[in-house]
């Protein structure tokens, strides 16, 4: 018996070892069909294999040969592309297809970058809606944090052509930046878009970049055991439950016998208010927090009778639901993304409708932001939905309770969205982000210089270029200490662009809106980043 069971483990060894000398190539995230490589530089392929395992990689009629090391992992460096394509790349046993050479760029920052193509449609349709192109791509880099360790590899995503199937989910920034540069150029562009909204700069720098800011690595340190993060969440979670449970049973409006976003509901007696105002969101002193009902009625034409429709609401601070006729048509949970809701067919009707809005204030201030849409829209004809409502405060609640983003914390996001791309040749970096650091805007131009020196360090590129985004106008003309504030970070801003060589600063505080943190004219300033790229040519 033991000998058999001796032959037994020699085998299995044999066998493991036989397996681990054959082990089949793995490629990183990153090398898959539809990538874009960069041209006029040494672009790494690498991956893993067995043991000592011969690696041998065709591309554009070269061969390249290498060994696995000890540890399975391998990596060869191809120069010369020719750029165009596509182009399939052999390793092994293994076919990359599609494969394109032309300029890579990373797209990183916070919500301004992230934002897609899909939420500036309404100023930009016709162009996005008549315009594809296989020659650009974008690869978004999955939202993943991690607290304990630099990875080497990315959670799976893949590279996604410009086209109408795709276009939606791209950065309007990075769709209107590559489109103006292909049309400039002919060159192939492949966006890398790794991009987290609300997150602060230091977020996106390492532990060994933070080292000179002992305050955010021992802030990192806070979060890195994953049972004291999930019993966060789950504490988080439960208070959230509780007081959205206590919202709902303490809300007349959902409460009462005839609801009131119902028809049927009367509201003769509720206090009339101008859209616009903001008294009705305080007790004089501090917010009205809880749910706040809106209705109004409105005359409409036998054009619109049974006939789909859109509605537009502005922006509301915080959340909102919205019912015609008593018939829900949409709801949005958080304060930024315009309210844009289908009105399906048969649900106006000519002569009177009801419209009623259930608001939502978690904390702060509530109310509907000023000069934005807001109307019905059936065909060519539009009905203003400004002026007066009825108006009923609903649940009295307290504030919301707070929630813990974990991604906005030191290090997260470079371990697990930029480490892993160090290794992919890219041509330059488009960075927009600052508005989480405007309150510390005194630290922003050492650890914005920092994550540039960073960045460098973990591509193996001291020269890389960097293209800072100016952030755009934002904030009431009235409201002179935050507009101070703004103007005294984007100062920040330009100091960083002189300081560090190859960073240029690339202006955008003419072109926001005042009452939206995310303009939509994402364009302009596009074509002036293509502007400053073409010009240091």
């Amino acid at each position: 018996m033991k000998i058999n069971n001796t032959i037994k483990i020699s085998f299995a060894l044999l066998l493991s070892c036989f397996c681990e000398m054959n082990a089949e190539v793995r490629l990183p995230v990153l090398i898959s069909d539809g990538m874009v490589l960069q041209r006029d530089s040494k672009v790494k392929i690498w991956g893993t294999a067995g043991s000592g395992e011969k690696v041998n990689i065709t591309f554009q009629k070269k061969k390249h040969s290498i060994q696995a090391d000890e540890a399975g992992n391998w990596s060869t460096e191809l120069s010369g592309l020719k750029t165009g394509g596509p182009y399939l790349m052999k390793i092994n046993d293994k076919e990359i297809k599609d494969i394109l050479v032309g300029d890579v760029w990373l797209c990183s920052g916070q919500s301004n970058m992230e934002f897609p193509v899909e939420r500036v449609t309404e100023m930009f349709a016709d162009e996005i809606n008549s315009y594809e192109n296989i020659n650009i791509r974008q690869f978004k880099v999955p939202a993943v944090y991690d607290f304990t360790e630099e990875k080497d590899d990315l959670t799976p995503s893949s590279w996604k052509p410009l086209t109408k199937e795709n276009v939606m989910s791209f950065s309007a920034i990075a769709y209107f930046y590559a489109k103006e540069m292909y049309e400039k150029t002919g060159i192939p562009v492949g966006i890398i878009n790794s991009s987290w909204g609300g997150t602060p700069v230091e977020s996106w720098i390492s532990e060994e970049g933070l080292k000179e800011f002992p305050k955010y690595i021992n802030d990192k340190k806070r979060f890195e055991n994953q049972n004291y993060r999930n019993e966060i969440k789950k504490l988080e979670s439960m208070a959230f439950e509780r007081w959205n449970r206590a919202l709902f049973e303490g809300d007349p409006g959902l409460s009462c016998e005839i609801p009131w976003y119902s028809d049927d509901c009367d509201d003769s007696q509720w206090k009339t208010v101008d859209l616009f105002s903001t008294h009705w969101g305080t007790n004089g002193l501090n917010a009205n927090n809880g749910s706040h009902w809106f209705r109004k009625n409105i005359t409409v034409s036998s054009e619109f009778d049974g006939k789909p429709a859109t509605i537009k609401l502005g922006c509301v601070v915080d959340a909102d639901s919205v019912f015609i006729n008593g018939v829900f048509v949409g709801t949005t949970s958080y304060r930024y993304p315009p309210r844009i809701y289908d009105i399906p067919a048969g649900i106006l009707k000519a002569g009177e409708n009801n419209i009623t809005v259930r608001l939502i204030s978690n904390s702060g201030n509530p109310h509907f932001v000023r000069e934005k849409p807001y109307k019905i829209i059936c065909g060519e004809k539009e009905i203003s939905l400004e002026g007066e409502w009825k108006y009923r405060y609903g649940a009295s609640m307290p504030s919301a309770p707070d929630m813990m983003f974990f991604y906005y914390k030191p290090v997260c996001l470079y371990n697990a969205m930029i480490h892993p791309l160090r290794n992919y040749a890219v041509k330059g970096v488009l960075w927009y982000q600052g508005e989480s650091n405007v309150s510390r805007r005194n630290e922003y131009e050492a650890l914005l210089s920092s994550m540039i020196k960073d960045w460098r360090r973990s591509f193996a590129d001291s020269g890389l270029p960097f293209y800072i985004i100016e952030l755009a106008d934002y904030l009431h003309p009235d409201d002179h200490h935050g507009r101070k504030a703004w103007a005294e970070f984007r100062e920040v801003q330009a100091k960083v662009a002189s300081g560090n060589s190859n960073t240029t600063l690339i202006k955008n505080s003419d072109l926001g809106e005042w009452n939206d943190i995310h303009p939509l004219d994402k364009k302009s300033v596009a074509k002036r980043i293509a502007d400053a790229v073409l010009n240091e040519k």
